[in-house]
Formats: structure tokens, sequence, C-alpha cells
């Protein structure tokens, strides 16, 4: 049985969902965009952002009519990158960083492909979302080796720290307005029947 063929849930119904999914994904990245820096970067807070944003994402991409499986995939490697946090807690700036671009990356891949099933504005919002997280690793990567020098002689700076947060915050803001457009298109198939 595929999506379209569900009675039991509304485009609506869809929309509602995904609409709530994005909005709390949003919160999570003005939150990861919060994360204290003066005071280090917990691997905790950052493994429970992930998992979270994960988890509803994953919510959100089994109500997807379209792409459903690549969404909830997407979902599935932000939760897994989160589980990786909490299981290895380092205090330690570098062995954080290397989960994160593995997430990036892999979760860029992903929506970069889903992407080309689509059309219109969600495959544009998605690209928009697999493209900013390819750029938010080549930076972590690019970064990595000046990163290097500056955190062997001075520690992990609290800039350092913040910048990192902020990669968080933008992968999650992007995704949390991807899904905005998803629910809004939902809404709209529903509409016009």
């Amino acid at each position: 049985m595929t999506a379209r063929d569900e009675p039991n849930l509304s485009d609506n119904a869809r929309a509602r969902g995904i609409r709530v999914a994005g909005l709390a994904i949003i919160f999570l990245g003005v939150g990861a965009a919060l994360m204290p820096a003066g005071k280090g970067l917990s691997s905790d807070i950052v493994g429970a952002l992930l998992v979270a944003a994960g988890l509803v994402e994953t919510i959100a991409g089994s109500l997807r009519r379209d792409v459903r499986t690549y969404a909830m995939a997407a979902g599935g490697v932000t939760a897994f990158a989160g589980l990786l946090f909490l299981l290895n807690p380092e205090t330690h700036f570098f062995p954080t960083v290397v989960p994160i671009i593995a997430w990036l990356l892999i979760r860029s891949a992903i929506i970069a492909y889903a992407s080309t099933h689509l059309t219109g504005s969600v495959r544009t919002w998605m690209g928009l979302s697999a493209g900013l997280d390819f750029v938010l690793a080549a930076l972590l990567v690019a970064g990595l080796s000046i990163t290097t020098i500056v955190v062997n002689i001075f520690g992990p700076t609290p800039q350092l720290i913040a910048s990192f947060a902020w990669i968080l915050a933008a992968s999650f803001v992007v995704n949390g307005l991807l899904l905005l457009e998803v629910a809004s298109c939902h809404r709209a198939n529903e509409a016009q029947r």
C-alpha cells in the first residue's frame, strides 16, 4: 500500500504533523544557537539535540507522500549521529567534529538524491538543505586544519565552540523551513481536491 492509498490520513493531517515537526526542528536550531559557548561544548547537549531533531525528522518523513523512505533515512542518520555523542561523550572539541562532518555529508547525499525525485518548491528546498549541509561539512573540514593549531595552543576557544553550535543551528533551521514548505504543499494538495 502506498502513501497515496492510505485512507486514514488526509493531506491536511499530514500538513499539520509536518508543520509541527518543522517548527520543532527550528526550535531545536534556536536551542543549538543559544548553547553556552563559554562553558565548553557538552557532547550530551549536542547528542540530545541531534537525537531529538532526528526523531522529529523521522516522524515527519513518515508523513510524507513522496520520498518517504529518504526523508526517514535522513532523520535516522541525524538520530544516529546524536547517539554517537551520547554513547561516547568527549570533552575535547575534535572528537565531536568528525561525526558532525560525517552526519552532514551523509544527510546531504540522502537529501540531494531524494530531491531528484521531486519537482517544484519542495525540490528547491531539499536542494537548499542538502547544499547547506554539504557546505557546512566542507567548512568544518577546511577549518579543521587551522583549528587544530588553535586548539592545540589555546584549547577550544568560546568562538570556535560558538561557530560549531551555529553549524548545527543553520542545518536545523533550513531543515525546519523545508518541512514547513512540505506541509504547505500537502495543505495545497488537500485544497485542490
